[in-house]
């Protein structure tokens, strides 16, 4: 499995099969992180952390306290695609890291960019209902 990126007109596919995003919340101005990995189900949401709470970032069931940060594991379905776009209420965008890097996402407002897992061709992974 690889994860495809999509941003304007281009589509990147990255060789990796976990990758992480974090990003600064809009609000309490603290660090929020998530682990994801890429499956032929789609993307699934290994383990959310954040570090603090407040504004709409109240940590998760089972959450633990780890270092400053509070960890859980969230019990969602897989998503076909994440969206990522700036509100411009956010200081920068998101960074998605993976084996081969690190890359910033969704800093400039009106540039969306679409994480999804790729099919062998190269093209997106479709939703299973």
């Amino acid at each position: 499995m690889s994860l495809c990126i999509a941003i304007a007109a281009t589509v990147l596919t990255i060789p990796a099969t976990t990758f992480s995003l974090s990003w600064v919340h809009s609000v309490e101005k603290v660090e929020w992180r998530e682990e994801w990995a890429v499956t032929h189900a789609g993307l699934e949401l290994r383990q959310a952390s954040v570090k603090g709470s407040g504004a709409g970032m109240e940590p998760g069931e089972g959450a633990v306290l780890d270092e400053g940060w509070w960890r859980w594991k969230p019990a969602l379905a897989p998503v076909s695609e994440l969206r990522l776009a700036s509100s411009g209420a956010t200081p920068s965008g998101w960074t998605m890291c993976h084996a081969g890097g690190c890359q910033t996402l969704g800093d400039a407002p009106g540039r969306e960019a679409v994480l999804s897992a790729c099919r062998q061709d190269g093209g997106a992974v479709e939703p299973s209902r």
